[in-house]
């Protein structure tokens, strides 16, 4: 493995998009992309899978459901009882008309939060941890792709200026 980087900037998302393809074409690793924007078709250029976020949210806001179905019962019908507008609290069933707007609450409240959540530790952002951007302008208005130097440097440094970076750094990898 190697311990350089070639990072090449680039000043256009629909370039950058050409290059990933010309990059990952030619065999060569993409370590990171940095944009200041979500640049469409970008993940499935770089060869990502598909996220699982999807399902991930589906199984927290169930898990917030049953939260609810759960803390409603055992305090509304089974610990303390209360007659409320002349409606009967005898089962669950019954009541869960009146219910309905609690669950579905408890149902989205779940789902944001742990979804946060997961998102923080799956990105690895923790509260006081420095930023890792490798290149300011990438916040404002370039795109920087990072390639592995495996091989030859300058080969993959004249490849990365064919496919229209506008500047090209080596970096020792960190």
């Amino acid at each position: 493995m190697s311990s350089k980087v070639i990072h090449a900037l680039y000043d256009d998302d629909d370039v950058l998009l050409k290059a990933v393809k010309e990059v990952k074409a030619a065999h060569h690793h993409i370590e990171e992309i940095y944009t200041p924007f979500p640049v469409h078709g970008l993940d499935k250029a770089m060869g990502l899978e598909p996220t699982r976020l999807g399902i991930t949210a589906f199984m927290y806001g169930l898990t917030g459901l049953g939260f609810a179905v759960w803390f409603l019962n055992f305090i509304m019908i089974q610990d303390w009882p209360q007659n409320i507008g002349g409606k009967p609290s005898f089962s669950f069933a019954e009541n869960m008309p009146a219910f309905v707007p609690v669950m579905f609450e408890m149902t989205v409240f779940f789902a944001a939060h742990l979804m946060v959540i997961t998102f923080y530790m799956r990105s690895k952002i923790w509260p006081f941890r420095e930023a890792e951007n490798p290149d300011p302008r990438t916040t404002d208005d370039h795109f920087l792709m990072e390639v592995a130097v495996e091989g030859d440097e300058d080969k993959i440094a004249s490849l990365l200026k064919g496919t229209g970076a506008v500047e090209i750094n080596v970096k020792e990898k960190h």
